[in-house]
């Protein structure tokens, strides 16, 4: 039996508390295990996890295809990355994940001296570097009108498996 969409436009994960208690109402709503998060993509459910490699690292993959001087630049400028707004919200980074993924893959290494933020938090950011690669900036695979984080969190769905 395939999932079926349940709910559409859920909103943001959150923090881990928001997260727990949504995660709580869609137990006893749709049963203990019995749902997942995802997108519709090509009019077929896919989970959060496999959109993490088809929509959000190729939407990196795109940019640095598009854009290999912000490569270059964060490779030399990074010993290391984060993502401040997941820090300090206790949120889930996927940027961070997606470009160390990029990297790796592409057997390439960060050669910097420093920690280069992924976004911003309060309008804050270590590099210039950290607002263009911030998923408010990046393009969505497949849609240059709109931006990673703008698909991410608007086209999110609720999908509970239909017996």
């Amino acid at each position: 039996m395939p999932w079926k969409i349940a709910e559409r436009k859920i909103g943001r994960a959150g923090s881990l508390k928001q997260r727990l208690a949504k995660q709580r109402i869609w137990d006893r709503k749709y049963g203990t295990d019995n749902w997942l998060i995802g997108y519709v993509i090509d009019g077929e459910f896919i989970t959060q996890e496999d959109a993490f490699d088809s929509i959000y690292y190729q939407s990196y993959v795109e940019h640095f295809e598009r854009y290999p001087k912000d490569l270059e630049e964060l490779r030399l400028l990074a010993k290391a990355l984060r993502n401040p707004h997941a820090e300090a919200t206790n949120s889930v980074d996927l940027q961070v994940p997606a470009i160390l993924k990029y990297l790796k893959e592409r057997e390439l290494t960060l050669q910097g001296t420093e920690l280069v933020d992924i976004g911003t938090w309060k309008n804050l950011r270590s590099h210039k570097i950290s607002v263009r690669l911030s998923p408010l900036q990046i393009k969505v695979t497949g849609n240059d009108k709109m931006t990673l984080e703008k698909f991410w969190q608007e086209k999110k769905v609720l999908a509970v498996w239909e017996d």
